[in-house]
C-alpha cells in the first residue's frame, strides 16, 4: 500500500480529473442501466418453472404470473341465479376481454360453474389471467387496464372489486428511479450525522465519493448487461449498499487523516500514512463485503447469481473510488474544506470510557450482550418461508375489499392462489375431476377454451391461503395425483414455483454458508494474523444475521409491531428470498465493521503488547466511526422501507435492525469484551499456518504475557 499511496500522490491532479469525466459518463448512464434490468425469473430444470413456461409460452399468459380476480356481492335478496345477473357478468367480462387482447378469463357466466359462487349465491368471482410482455415480464398495464374497464360497471347494482396477489401487494416493482430517491433521502439524513461527525465541510466528502461510486457502479451493470441478464434488485443493492460502503470507508479514511494530523505530519504525509493503514483495512473490508455477495453465485438460481455478481461490483467500485479520488482530494483541499472546524481528531473521551468500562466488566459486559442477542435470535427458529399472507398484503383499497368479499363469503384466499395444470394427450377434464377431489381443494376446472393444439389447461383452487401449511399440503397431494395420471400432466403455478424455489436455494444454502465462512476466515487470519480473531469474527456475523432474523420472525410473521408501525398484520411467514439477500448483505457489512474496529486494536496491539489497551483505543478511535456509519444505514434503510410493497418493507427493516443490533451490541460490547478475555490468545497463530498464509508472526514478549496474567486477575 505504501508505493501504492505515493503513486497516487504523484498524480492526485490526474486522478481527480480522471474520475470526475468516468462519473459524468456514469451519471447519464444510470437511467439506461436501469432500464436494461431484468424482471424475468428462471429455475432451469424445477418441474414447476418447465410447465410454467410451458403455459407462458403456448397461452401468452399465466404460469406463475398470479391472475387478476373480480369479485362481485349482490345485494341482499339477490343471487347469481336471478334473472339477468348471468348475462351482466358476462356482459361486463367481455367488455374486459375486448379492452385487454389475449386475456384468458374464466367464470360462472362463462361456465356456470358454482365453483366461481359462494353457497349463498350472492358472491361471485371471475380469474382473469393477464397477458405478460414478453420484453420484461410485465402484466402491471393490462393489471390497470382491467380496473379501469371495470371503475363504473355493476352486477346488480353491485360493483366489481378488482384483487389479486399483485393488487394487494401494490402491482409491479419499484423502478429505478424510486431506488435513487430512496438513497437520496438516506444521503440527507447521512449528511446531518456527518455534519455532526466531522463538524466541518469535510461531512460533504464522503457523499460526492458515493456520489462517483454508484453511477459507476450502474455503468459497468449496464456494460454486463450485453452479456448476461442481471436482476432488478441489483438497483437496490448498488443505491443502498452503495451509500453505505462509500460512507463508511471514507469515514474510516478522514479520521485517520485527522488523526495523523493532530500528530504532527503535515498534510500530505497525513494522507500517505492513513491510505497505508486505514487504505488497507478498507480494502480487507471490501472483499469480505465482495466475498458475502458473491457468494450467492453458488446458489442454482440465475437471479440470484446475477445478483451476486452485480452485488460484486459495488464493493469493488466503492474500495477504488475511497482509495484513489478520496486521498487525492484529502491531498489537494482537505485542509481548505475542513471548516470551520480547527480541532483535530483526538481518541474519543466517550468511547475510550467506555472501552475500559467494557474491559473493567468484561464477564458482566459478555453475558449481558449474549442474553439480549440469545433473545433476539429465539424467534428465528419459528421462520417460516412463503407468500406473506394475502389479508397482510394490503389493509385499504379496492384490492382489499374485493379480498374480504372472498373471505366473509366462505370462497376464502385460496382463490388468490390457482394451481394450474398443464395437460398433454389426456382428458383435462378427467384430470379436472380427480383433482376436485383432493382433500383441501375447493374445485378445479377446464374450460372447453382453454385448449391450444394438444394441450388443455385445468385450473385447481384450493380452500386455504396458499401461505399456509394446508395450501402446501394440498399442493403436494395434486402434485402425487398428477404423477400417476395418464399422458403428460404437469403441475404450474405460483404455489408449485414457489415450493421448486425454495428447494432449489435452501438445498444450497449450507454450502454456500461454508464457503463464504472458510474464504473469510482465511483472508481475515491474514489480515489479523490471528486464528482466533477471525474465528470470532465469523462466528458473531453468523450470530447478527441470526438477530436479524429473529428480528423478521416476531415483528413480521408473528405480527409483534407490523401493526403498530407499518399497518400490516402478521405475514404468517417471511417471502422466500429475503433471507438470503439479507444473509449476504449483513455478513458483508457486520464484516466491514469487524475489520474496521479488529484492524485497529491489531495495530495498537502491535505498538503496545498490550491487549488491554488495544481494547480501549480501538474502541476509543473507531467507536465513532461504527456507530455513526450504521446510523446513517439504519437511516437509509428505514427509507427504503417507506414504501409500499410489504417485500421490500420487510427486508429493509430486517436489515435496518441487523445493522443496529451488530454495530452496538456486538461491534461496541460483545467483540471488546471477548477480546479482553481472550487475552493474548486473540494474537495467536501457529507459524505453519503464518507460512501458509505468507505473514510473518511474532513471538509474544514477556510483558505482554504478564500482563495477560493481570488482566484475568484484576
Amino acid at each position: 500500500m505504501d508505493r501504492f499511496a505515493r503513486l497516487i500522490l504523484a498524480h492526485t491532479r490526474l486522478v481527480a480529473l480522471a474520475w470526475l469525466a468516468v462519473a459524468i459518463v456514469a451519471l447519464f448512464s444510470v437511467s439506461s442501466a436501469n432500464n436494461a434490468l431484468s424482471n424475468t425469473f428462471t429455475l432451469p430444470g424445477q418441474p414447476a418453472f418447465v410447465a410454467n413456461q410451458a403455459i407462458l409460452q403456448t397461452y401468452g399468459n399465466g404460469g406463475d404470473n398470479p391472475p387478476t380476480v373480480l369479485v362481485a356481492t349482490l345485494p341482499a335478496g339477490t343471487t347469481v341465479g336471478s334473472p339477468g345477473v348471468r348475462a351482466q357478468l358476462g356482459a361486463a367480462l367481455a367488455h374486459v376481454q375486448a379492452t385487454v387482447p389475449h386475456l384468458r378469463v374464466v367464470s360462472y357466466a362463462s361456465t356456470g360453474n358454482r365453483l366461481f359462487v359462494s353457497a349463498d349465491g350472492r358472491t361471485t368471482f371471475a380469474l382473469a389471467y393477464t397477458p405478460v410482455n414478453p420484453a420484461t415480464g410485465d402484466t402491471l398495464q393490462a393489471e390497470s387496464a382491467i380496473a379501469a374497464a371495470l371503475a363504473h360497471t355493476t352486477i346488480a347494482g353491485a360493483p366489481i372489486h378488482v384483487t389479486g396477489l399483485d393488487q394487494l401487494a401494490g402491482g409491479g416493482s419499484s423502478g429505478g428511479n424510486s431506488a435513487l430517491v430512496e438513497t437520496m433521502l438516506g444521503g440527507l439524513g447521512a449528511l446531518i450525522i456527518l455534519a455532526i461527525v466531522f463538524g466541518s465541510l469535510l461531512a460533504a466528502v464522503p457523499l460526492v465519493m458515493a456520489f462517483v461510486s454508484i453511477p459507476t457502479t450502474f455503468l459497468i451493470i449496464w456494460g454486463l448487461t450485453r452479456i448476461t441478464d442481471i436482476s432488478v434488485i441489483v438497483q437496490y443493492l448498488v443505491s443502498l449498499i452503495g451509500l453505505g460502503l462509500a460512507i463508511d470507508y471514507s469515514l474510516l479514511i478522514v479520521m485517520r487523516w485527522r488523526e495523523e494530523r493532530a500528530r504532527g505530519l503535515d498534510n500530505r504525509a497525513a494522507v500517505q500514512r492513513a491510505l497505508e493503514t486505514a487504505g488497507t483495512a478498507v480494502v480487507f473490508s471490501g472483499t469480505t463485503v465482495g466475498i458475502g455477495l458473491l457468494a450467492l453465485v453458488v446458489l442454482p438460481v440465475p437471479f440470484m447469481r446475477s445478483i451476486g455478481i452485480g452485488g460484486l461490483l459495488i464493493p469493488l467500485v466503492t474500495v477504488l473510488v475511497a482509495t484513489t479520488l478520496l486521498p487525492s482530494v484529502l491531498a489537494m483541499v482537505g485542509q481548505r474544506i475542513d471548516w470551520p472546524h480547527r480541532k483535530l481528531a483526538r481518541t474519543s473521551r466517550f468511547w475510550e470510557g467506555w472501552g475500559r468500562l467494557v474491559v473493567r466488566f468484561r464477564w458482566q459486559a459478555a453475558v449481558a450482550a449474549i442474553a439480549v442477542l440469545a433473545a433476539v435470535i429465539v424467534p428465528a427458529f419459528s421462520l417460516t418461508l412463503g407468500f406473506p399472507k394475502s389479508d397482510s398484503l394490503a389493509q385499504s383499497g379496492d384490492a382489499y375489499v374485493g379480498l374480504q368479499a372472498l373471505d366473509q363469503s366462505g370462497i376464502g384466499p385460496g382463490a388468490l392462489y390457482p394451481i394450474e395444470i398443464l395437460v398433454r394427450n389426456a382428458d383435462p377434464q378427467a384430470v379436472a375431476t380427480q383433482m376436485a377431489h383432493v382433500a383441501g381443494i375447493r374445485g378445479a376446472i377446464a374450460p372447453a377454451a382453454w385448449r391450444q393444439g394438444q394441450t388443455a389447461l385445468v385450473d385447481v383452487l384450493p380452500t386455504a391461503d396458499g401461505t399456509s401449511s394446508s395450501a402446501t399440503t394440498a399442493l403436494d397431494r395434486v402434485r402425487q395425483l398428477a404423477q400417476g395420471m395418464p399422458g403428460s400432466v404437469q403441475v404450474g403455478g405460483g404455489a408449485a414455483g414457489n415450493e421448486d424455489f425454495h428447494s432449489a436455494i435452501y438445498g444450497s444454502f449450507p454450502l454456500m454458508i461454508a464457503l463464504l465462512c472458510l474464504l473469510t476466515f482465511l483472508l481475515l487470519a491474514r489480515a489479523f494474523r490471528s486464528l482466533l480473531l477471525p474465528l470470532k469474527a465469523v462466528g458473531l456475523v453468523l450470530v447478527s444475521v441470526g438477530a436479524a432474523m429473529g428480528f423478521m420472525s416476531f415483528v413480521w410473521q408473528q405480527g409483534h409491531g407490523s401493526n403498530l408501525l407499518f399497518g400490516v398484520p402478521a405475514t404468517g411467514s417471511i417471502t422466500l428470498w429475503i433471507p438470503v439477500m439479507v444473509f449476504a448483505f449483513l455478513f458483508g457489512i457486520s464484516m466491514d465493521y469487524e475489520v474496521f474496529l479488529l484492524a485497529r486494536m491489531r495495530e495498537e496491539y502491535d505498538a503496545t503488547g498490550s491487549t488491554t489497551t488495544a481494547v480501549v483505543r480501538g474502541i476509543g478511535r473507531t467507536g465513532r466511526l461504527v456507530t455513526s456509519a450504521a446510523l446513517i444505514l439504519f437511516l437509509a434503510f428505514m427509507a427504503l422501507a417507506s414504501g409500499p410493497n410489504v417485500s421490500v418493507k420487510i427486508i429493509a427493516t430486517g436489515l435496518a435492525a441487523g445493522i443496529l443490533l451488530d454495530a452496538t451490541v456486538i461491534r461496541m460490547l460483545l467483540v471488546p469484551a471477548l477480546v479482553s478475555l481472550f487475552g493474548r490468545w486473540n494474537w495467536w497463530l501457529p507459524v505453519p499456518m503464518a507460512r501458509m498464509l505468507g505473514v510473518r508472526t511474532a513471538a509474544v514478549a514477556d510483558a505482554a504475557e504478564d500482563e495477560f496474567v493481570l488482566e484475568r486477575t484484576a
